[in-house]
C-alpha cells in the first residue's frame, strides 16, 4: 500500500482511485455487521494482546486516525480489557526496527536486532502475551526479537485475529499463535 501510494505521488501518475489502508475497511465493516467478529473468546481466557503501529502505514501514510481504527479492530476483536496499549503509541510509537522490510531482505540481521530492542522492551513493558502485528514487515522483525531473545510473547497478524474471533481461523493457520489459543473456536 505505501509503495503504491508513494509510487504514485513521486511520479505523478495520474490514476481515478483512492489508496487506503484496509485497517479503514475491516472497522467499517465491524460497525455494519458485515464482519462479524467477536471478542467472546477472550473473555474468560484474558489473554492480553498489544498492537504495532507500523511506521509505513501509522507515522509516514494516515497518522493517529488509522492508528484509532487500528485499536477500534483490535478491541472488538480481543476485548476492550484485553488490550494494552504502549507507551509512545500511534504516531510517537517507536519503529519496530525492520526498515520497511529492507533490513530483513539485505542481511543486516545484528543490526536490525540491534535497533529492534527499543521495540522488544516496549512490548515486554506491556505484559501482553501477543503483540499484533498489521504489517508483514513488523510482523517479521517483531517474531525474530521474541525468539532471537527468548522474550517469550507470541507475534500475530491482524487477520489471525479477526478469523479466530469468527471462528473460520483453519487449524493449518495457527503457526503463530501459542498453545493457549492453538485450540481456540476450532
Amino acid at each position: 500500500m505505501y509503495a503504491v501510494r508513494e509510487g504514485l505521488q513521486k511520479f505523478n501518475i495520474p490514476h481515478n482511485f483512492e489508496i487506503g489502508s484496509i485497517i479503514y475497511q475491516y472497522a467499517k465493516w465491524i460497525r455494519e455487521g458485515t464482519l462479524p467478529v467477536n471478542s467472546d473468546w477472550n473473555k474468560d481466557l484474558k489473554v492480553k494482546f498489544t498492537v504495532q503501529d507500523p511506521c509505513q502505514l501509522v507515522r509516514k501514510s494516515f497518522g493517529d486516525d488509522v492508528a484509532n481504527e487500528l485499536r477500534y479492530v483490535v478491541k472488538s476483536v480481543v476485548g476492550e480489557e484485553n488490550f494494552v496499549e504502549m507507551q509512545p503509541n500511534k504516531s510517537n510509537n517507536y519503529c519496530c526496527g525492520g526498515g520497511g522490510g529492507f533490513l530483513q531482505a539485505t542481511g543486516y540481521t545484528e543490526d536490525r536486532r540491534e535497533y529492534g530492542k527499543f521495540k522488544l522492551q516496549q512490548i515486554l513493558d506491556t505484559g501482553a502475551q501477543y503483540c499484533i502485528t498489521p504489517c508483514h514487515n513488523c510482523h517479521s522483525q517483531i517474531h525474530d526479537l521474541s525468539d532471537h531473545f527468548d522474550a517469550g510473547y507470541h507475534t500475530v497478524h491482524l487477520w489471525t485475529l479477526i478469523c479466530l474471533s469468527m471462528g473460520m481461523l483453519g487449524e493449518n493457520e495457527r503457526e503463530y499463535l501459542g498453545e493457549d489459543l492453538k485450540e481456540v473456536n476450532l
